[in-house]
């Protein structure tokens, strides 16, 4: 199973859209995992009429509507794969331990918010941050990630964007 994740879109602003090589690899996965932060329930739709099903927590910038609609946290199962999801992972400082804890017996932790990539294991959890594919602030690339799952085993990658 291929899934795409990304986060911190803040769609629409300005000319800003998503690229199309994270539009084609949007297209071409079984799933998308959005972090929160889309910014609309318009952008929230327009993700979904790519294709690929779309689970997705919301954000601390998201309207109403979007905090009506989603959980703030998640949890799923997939290809035998428990992965946490969450948009606010709190203050830096035991970040990791704190993520883990929030979600027990998951593989992966996903979360967003910070706009900077992270894909580091720790005590045996993958903590992942797809980074944004449109804001990048403090990070030198635009990105997201791509998690293939098969049978248990997750194989995160981060993917770096052109413009």
């Amino acid at each position: 199973m291929l899934v795409a994740v990304l986060g911190d879109t803040h769609l629409p602003r300005g000319s800003r859209t998503l690229s199309e090589e994270c539009l084609r690899r949007l297209r071409a996965a079984d799933l998308v995992l959005h972090t929160g932060d889309y910014s609309t329930l318009a952008s929230l739709e327009e993700l979904r009429a790519l294709g690929p099903p779309v689970q997705a927590v919301y954000g601390n910038a998201d309207e109403p509507a979007l905090r009506e609609l989603l959980p703030k946290q998640l949890t799923l199962e997939l290809e035998g794969v428990r992965i946490g999801m969450t948009h606010v992972p709190g203050p830096r400082a035991g970040r990791e331990e704190r993520l883990a804890a929030r979600f027990p017996g998951c593989a992966a932790v996903l979360y967003g918010h910070t706009h900077v990539p992270q894909v580091e294991r720790h005590g045996g959890v993958w903590i992942l941050n797809p980074g944004s594919p449109t804001e990048r602030r403090s990070s030198p690339h635009w990105t997201m990630l791509e998690l293939v799952l098969d049978r248990g085993e997750i194989r995160p990658e981060l993917v770096v964007l052109s413009t």
